[in-house]
């Protein structure tokens, strides 16, 4: 009765449109207060110490880098480079938005920063290019996605602290699949023109093409500069995101010299804002599974799996169907933190590998992402287009039966998830 209270009061202070951090603390302090004998400090006290993890200070480090990008001038000239090699090709300028998000999702390592970057640039031309409207915002909501599996992801960081995993290895994990799913995405975007019939856009000449790429260059060293560094094992992944802050703001103040004082206030503004709302759900997410731990939930779940014999695929199903139920009205981290201290014990039993699973459930996230009522880039692009939410929603469908696809070929091909890791492990 008393978890069963747990979400019912978390269920009521959400639909009345209390924040998600302060639905699951006030839920969870209200429950404790009346079936344990917890005192306040405590709950504080654990608050507070589910922050002091080292890996989380990535957090706000590939955030405000990705703003940079965006408010730099890097992505900007990304997106050209990128067009002048792609456009002409056929559905050129999709082709470009799916591989910019790519690129843009490889610094960022957040879904709705990458989803406004690259749509503020590649919306207007998509529409002028006379791609549907209805079309346009679905692809960039779905390409935004990108943001949170290809790695740095910040959902990657929050599952590796969560499951005490190395963080390097989840990113590499996260590093086929990404590639896997932009591809599908740039595989559907050329069938789809070629469907419709659009226009190419008119060649780029040579030389044009190498002045654009030349351009474009020292913003698209950022994410070797990642990945690169995380993967000779030079630099930690915390590292690499205060690395990768110091240099998007190099190229951006040194090189092209495009941001202002007034855009370095907006910068850091915007990054406080997201970081601050991550934490929040951190902290509070931890009172919640505090209170779950105490009243051996986990260990009453696993029961109930050892004795209803489920395997591997089954669980796959359950958990898929949770995800996408919790992901049209919880993001990505509240899920992560609410769900996976429960699944933890359950994974080891049925001996799957937990870096399949991350990157199964990152995927997972990436649904709740363009899942209506709550799907954040839904909003962001809803915004961008001045359009109603419903319009997005009818053009993102398509988008979340390919990703449902991709799941489903994840769960099945374990290597695509795991293969990098484990030769990287052997070397």
């Amino acid at each position: 009765m008393d978890v069963g209270l747990l979400f019912g009061l978390f269920a009521l202070l959400f639909l009345l449109r209390v924040p998600v951090a302060v639905a699951l603390a006030l839920a969870a302090m209200a429950t404790i207060r009346l079936f344990t004998d917890f005192t306040l400090p405590l709950v504080a006290h654990r608050m507070f110490a589910s922050l002091l993890s080292p890996p989380l200070l990535a957090i706000p480090a590939f955030v405000s880098a990705g703003v940079v990008m965006m408010h730099g001038g890097i992505s900007k000239y990304i997106i050209a480079a990128l067009r002048s090699w792609l456009g002409h090709l056929p559905g050129g300028l999709a082709v470009v938005t799916v591989g910019a998000c790519a690129i843009f999702a490889a610094i960022s390592g957040s879904s709705p920063a990458t989803a406004a970057a690259i749509g503020a640039i590649m919306l207007p031309a998509l529409l002028e290019s006379g791609y549907p409207k209805r079309y346009s915002m679905g692809l960039i909501a779905a390409a935004g996605t990108l943001g949170i599996l290809i790695p740095p992801s910040v959902t990657m960081v929050v599952f590796g602290v969560t499951a005490e995993e190395s963080i390097g290895d989840l990113f590499m994990g996260g590093l086929l699949p990404g590639l896997g799913l932009a591809t599908v995405l740039i595989f559907s975007a050329v069938l789809y023109a070629r469907v419709r019939r659009f226009p190419c856009q008119p060649r780029t000449s040579w030389p044009e093409r190498w002045r654009s790429t030349a351009k474009a260059l020292p913003g698209m060293v950022l994410p070797l500069l990642i990945l690169g560094t995380i993967y000779l094992g030079v630099v930690t992944p915390t590292e690499a995101a205060v690395l990768s802050l110091f240099y998007a703001l190099f190229v951006a103040t040194c090189i092209y010299r495009e941001m202002s004082w007034a855009a370095l206030r907006q910068i850091l503004r915007e990054s406080v804002n997201i970081s601050a709302m991550i934490y929040l759900v951190i902290a509070a997410a931890m009172v919640f599974s505090m209170y779950l731990t105490y009243q051996q939930v986990p260990q009453q779940i696993i029961a109930w799996i050892s004795e209803a014999r489920l395997n591997k695929y089954l669980f796959f199903l359950a958990t898929n169907l949770m995800f996408f139920v919790m992901g049209t009205f919880l993001e990505a981290v509240s899920i992560t933190l609410i769900t996976l201290p429960l699944l933890l014990p359950i994974i080891k039993a049925l001996q799957i590998d937990i870096i399949q699973f991350a990157v199964v459930m990152t995927v997972n996230m990436e649904l709740a992402m363009i899942t209506p009522p709550v799907g954040l880039n839904l909003y962001v692009v809803s915004s961008m287009a001045k359009s109603r939410l419903e319009e997005v929603v009818r053009g993102v469908w398509p988008f979340i039966l390919i990703l449902v696809g991709f799941l489903i070929l994840l769960i099945l091909w374990p290597d695509l998830s795991t293969y990098v890791p484990r030769q990287l492990m052997q070397h």
